[in-house]
Protein backbone atom coordinates (compact mmCIF):
# COMPACT_ATOMS: atom_id res chain seq x y z
CA UNK A 1 0.00 0.00 0.00
CA UNK A 2 1.28 3.22 -1.01
CA UNK A 3 2.07 6.08 2.01
CA UNK A 4 -0.42 9.11 1.29
CA UNK A 5 2.42 11.15 1.48
CA UNK A 6 3.75 9.01 -1.92
CA UNK A 7 0.56 9.52 -3.95
CA UNK A 8 0.49 11.54 -6.66
CA UNK A 9 -1.50 14.48 -5.49
CA UNK A 10 -4.44 16.31 -7.30
CA UNK A 11 -5.81 19.47 -6.33
CA UNK A 12 -8.77 21.08 -8.71
CA UNK A 13 -9.82 23.69 -6.13
CA UNK A 14 -9.53 24.43 -2.12
CA UNK A 15 -8.92 21.71 0.05
CA UNK A 16 -8.02 21.02 3.62
CA UNK A 17 -6.45 18.44 5.09
CA UNK A 18 -8.72 16.31 7.81
CA UNK A 19 -8.35 13.51 10.06
CA UNK A 20 -10.20 11.74 13.45
CA UNK A 21 -8.73 12.97 16.91
CA UNK A 22 -7.61 9.97 18.46
CA UNK A 23 -8.90 10.68 22.06
CA UNK A 24 -12.63 10.67 20.86
CA UNK A 25 -12.95 9.63 17.19
CA UNK A 26 -14.03 13.46 16.25
CA UNK A 27 -13.51 14.55 12.97
CA UNK A 28 -10.84 17.27 12.91
CA UNK A 29 -8.89 19.87 10.96
CA UNK A 30 -5.92 20.46 10.16
CA UNK A 31 -5.11 24.18 10.89
CA UNK A 32 -1.72 26.41 10.69
CA UNK A 33 -0.81 25.59 13.92
CA UNK A 34 -2.66 22.11 15.08
CA UNK A 35 -5.95 20.82 15.04
CA UNK A 36 -9.34 21.86 15.30
CA UNK A 37 -12.91 20.48 15.16
CA UNK A 38 -14.36 23.57 13.55
CA UNK A 39 -14.10 23.55 9.88
CA UNK A 40 -13.91 27.59 9.51
CA UNK A 41 -10.53 27.36 11.22
CA UNK A 42 -9.08 25.25 9.06
CA UNK A 43 -6.01 26.15 6.59
CA UNK A 44 -6.73 26.11 3.00
CA UNK A 45 -4.62 24.75 0.49
CA UNK A 46 -4.48 25.37 -3.26
CA UNK A 47 -2.11 23.99 -5.07
CA UNK A 48 -0.71 19.95 -4.78
CA UNK A 49 2.72 21.51 -3.04
CA UNK A 50 1.07 23.45 -0.27
CA UNK A 51 -1.43 20.56 0.40
CA UNK A 52 1.38 17.82 0.62
CA UNK A 53 3.14 19.83 2.87
CA UNK A 54 0.19 20.06 4.93
CA UNK A 55 -0.58 16.87 4.86
CA UNK A 56 3.14 15.57 5.86
CA UNK A 57 2.67 17.87 9.05
CA UNK A 58 -0.70 16.17 10.00
CA UNK A 59 0.62 12.67 9.62
CA UNK A 60 3.16 13.29 11.47
CA UNK A 61 1.13 14.22 14.44
CA UNK A 62 0.08 10.23 14.84
CA UNK A 63 -0.78 10.82 18.35
CA UNK A 64 -3.76 13.38 18.46
CA UNK A 65 -5.23 12.30 15.13
CA UNK A 66 -5.29 8.98 12.61
CA UNK A 67 -6.93 9.07 9.24
CA UNK A 68 -5.15 11.94 7.95
CA UNK A 69 -6.45 13.00 3.87
CA UNK A 70 -6.95 16.11 1.85
CA UNK A 71 -10.42 17.04 1.15
CA UNK A 72 -12.14 19.22 -1.25
CA UNK A 73 -13.94 22.62 0.46
CA UNK A 74 -16.21 25.17 -1.41
CA UNK A 75 -15.60 28.81 -0.58
CA UNK A 76 -18.95 31.05 -0.77
CA UNK A 77 -18.18 34.32 -2.44
CA UNK A 78 -18.88 35.63 0.79
CA UNK A 79 -15.51 33.70 2.24
CA UNK A 80 -17.63 30.99 4.27
CA UNK A 81 -16.39 27.40 3.97
CA UNK A 82 -17.69 24.28 3.21
CA UNK A 83 -17.83 20.39 3.12
CA UNK A 84 -16.65 20.62 -0.90
CA UNK A 85 -18.28 16.89 -1.43
CA UNK A 86 -20.90 14.52 -0.11
CA UNK A 87 -18.64 12.50 1.84
CA UNK A 88 -17.41 15.65 3.90
CA UNK A 89 -21.03 16.98 4.15
CA UNK A 90 -21.68 14.08 6.06
CA UNK A 91 -18.52 13.97 8.49
CA UNK A 92 -19.60 17.35 9.20
CA UNK A 93 -23.17 16.80 10.36
CA UNK A 94 -22.65 13.31 11.63
CA UNK A 95 -24.64 10.88 11.48
CA UNK A 96 -27.89 10.20 8.64
CA UNK A 97 -30.13 8.38 10.22
CA UNK A 98 -31.08 8.35 13.92
CA UNK A 99 -29.17 6.36 16.07
CA UNK A 100 -31.39 3.86 18.44
CA UNK A 101 -29.74 1.63 21.34
CA UNK A 102 -30.84 -1.56 22.09
CA UNK A 103 -32.23 -2.39 25.15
Amino acid sequence: MTSPLQQKIKITGPSVVTANRTSDGAVIWRTAHGWSDDLTDAAIVKTADDARKLLAEATSDDVGAVGAYIAPVAISDAGSIAPGNLREEIRVKGVTFPLQLSA
